[in-house]
């Protein structure tokens, strides 16, 4: 049989083709529709952006989705978002409903298993409400201070409250040992000038005279940082007690 006006027939066949053919493309362009691979889904047109939440439920003892690649450069996941300091969500976040861990992360190599970047160094890299120990956790700095410095200001901190003493050489007038006591000088016989390294307007003192006689010792502050320590022994003819040189134990309690 004769074929009438085959050229009609040549043109409708090559319209069905390309139909076919761009079917597949047309597929992921909008709310609703299957996702295209490869591609940006929905569109780049803004106007069919997605307006729902695209929900992936699953029911299984392993993982709901995964997301992977296996080129040595690449990444496996981007997620970004637009939300400001004063929304309450976050572009990504875990939800653990039962009581198990929220999230976990792990390298298999490098000496850095990831990073928490801000264009703002002052913001704080995370919060928490957990007081637990977090165990290998190894923090170089807190509040600006590295570990050694937090160190020697916790150790000057237990050593300036603790209490002041100090051991006089009552011949030369020297400090022997001492805690919070910087220096002693010896003024005239039986007098010692003591310097603290603070304040210790509001401190109590006691001194006690090392002698094999019966000698006393007294203590007068001078001003904030000194006290003035006085030994003296009774004279054995007339009692009345005389300014003697003596090794002396002064105590500073703050």
């Amino acid at each position: 049989m004769r074929m009438r006006n085959p050229g009609k027939y040549l043109l409708a066949g090559c319209v069905v083709t390309s139909v076919l053919v761009a079917a597949p493309l047309a597929l992921g362009a909008g709310e609703g529709k299957p996702m295209n691979g490869g591609a940006r889904n929905p569109s780049n047109n803004s106007s069919q952006a997605y307006t729902q939440e695209t929900q992936i439920i699953a029911n299984l003892s392993t993982y709901g989705t995964r997301q992977s690649n296996k080129s040595n450069n690449g990444g496996g996941a981007i997620y970004g978002c637009r939300a400001t300091n004063t929304s309450s969500n976050t572009c990504v976040r875990a939800t653990n409903l039962a009581n198990g861990q929220a999230f976990s992360f792990n390298s298999n190599g490098g000496n850095q298993v990831g990073s928490i970047t801000s264009s703002n160094k002052n913001a704080a890299p995370f919060t928490t409400n957990a007081t637990g120990v977090a165990t290998g956790l190894n923090a170089d700095q807190v509040d600006g201070q590295s570990a050694s410095q937090i160190q020697t200001a916790a150790t000057t901190a237990a050593v300036s409250s603790a209490n002041k003493f100090a051991v006089i050489n009552g011949a030369t007038g020297g400090l022997a040992v001492g805690r919070g006591v910087t220096s002693v000088a010896h003024t005239s016989t039986g007098v010692y000038t003591v310097t603290a390294s603070e304040t210790i307007s509001a401190c109590a003192f006691a001194a006690t005279a090392q002698s094999a006689t019966a000698a006393t010792a007294t203590v007068v502050p001078v001003d904030a940082t000194h006290v003035q320590v006085r030994t003296f022994v009774d004279d054995a003819t007339t009692g009345v007690p005389a300014a003697t040189d003596t090794n002396v134990h002064l105590t500073i309690t703050c």
